[in-house]
């Protein structure tokens, strides 16, 4: 996610990190380059005289940029949905924090005011944030397609229980099944009564819908037809335009071109990217920064002070 000043003044124009221009920069100067070339030649064609007027542009231009408008404002739909389900996942994480400390008794009586041994699995309500943490960590690299070769989530669990959801397709799911399990053991060693028992497992069960959400956003892109239709449309128009220009307008053409070709290639690749907001182009949203945050939390309500940083943007760029 890009964070930084909106710029003002002359230094608007001159931004280049965090603009969309790096995406395009190619296809855009070639489009500017063949606006050049029907310059130069005076719209000929191997000798032959192509004539547009700019009427077919006129038609064509405003429906285009109504449907790129369209699809960009379903894109960020799906863009804010992913946002919000994160900040939920934020939220009752802090939730479960709260909980799991004041409604759940040690075996031997109530939770005591001090705050359990720092990194003891042994103790429920260490090891239910710890694996809250781990099913943050585990959901960001489902959703985006990578693997955990650092060891973030094994590094948070039991290695028995690290091994038991290892491989699998859906190891957050399997981690909030590891959560119910323990809810289940404390409730039978009366650690819990079957009012708070209920009030945490709302907890899960909201963690557990705010990540099955995200696997949908995922899993349920725009219609493809949808989009190679606008691709197509866009590409047409920015390249044949020229030749409906250069006789009006003369000179200026490749101006006026690179002009409307960077608006609507950059609609359409600024489109493409936050379509997909779990990705790790510039514009998805900071998920790392965000597990960063959800660790913070919890370490912190678990009495832990040597807490890692918050994640900090670089080249304007968090990610």
């Amino acid at each position: 996610m890009i964070v930084r000043d909106r710029p003002s003044g002359l230094r608007l124009f001159l931004v280049v990190r965090g603009s969309i221009l790096k995406q395009i920069r190619w296809v855009l100067l070639v489009n500017v380059l063949v606006a050049v070339a029907v310059t130069w030649s005076h719209g000929d064609l191997f000798s032959h005289k192509i004539t547009l007027t700019t009427i077919p542009f006129t038609l064509i231009g405003l429906p285009l940029a109504i449907f790129l408008g369209f699809r960009n404002n379903a894109a960020y739909d799906r863009y804010w949905e992913a946002r919000k389900l994160w900040g939920e996942l934020l939220l009752r994480s802090r939730n479960l924090a709260r909980q799991t400390l004041s409604l759940i008794d040690l075996p031997d009586g109530p939770a005591p005011d001090a705050p359990p041994p720092r990194g003891d699995l042994g103790d429920v309500r260490v090891r239910l944030l710890y694996r809250m943490i781990a099913v943050a960590q585990a959901l960001k690299h489902q959703l985006r397609g990578t693997r955990d070769v650092q060891g973030e989530v094994a590094a948070l669990l039991r290695p028995e229980e690290a091994h038991r959801v290892a491989g699998l397709a859906n190891p957050a799911a399997a981690l909030l099944l590891e959560a119910g399990e323990d809810l289940r053991r404390c409730r039978r060693a009366g650690q819990l009564d079957s009012v708070r028992a209920a009030a945490l497992d709302a907890t899960l069960s909201a963690i557990s819908a705010a990540a099955a959400s995200c696997e949908r956003i995922k899993s349920s892109p725009l219609p493809f037809s949808y989009t190679l239709l606008l691709h197509r449309t866009a590409y047409l128009y920015c390249f044949l335009l020229p030749f409906g220009l250069v006789d009006s307008i003369g000179f200026m053409t490749p101006f006026v071109v690179g002009i409307v070709a960077y608006t609507f290639f950059g609609l359409d690749a600024l489109g493409d990217e936050i379509e997909e907001p779990f990705g790790l182009l510039p514009n998805d949203l900071p998920l790392d920064a965000i597990c960063r945050g959800i660790e913070i939390d919890l370490r912190q309500a678990l009495g832990e002070r040597d807490t890692p940083p918050p994640l900090q943007p670089v080249d304007y760029c968090l990610m």
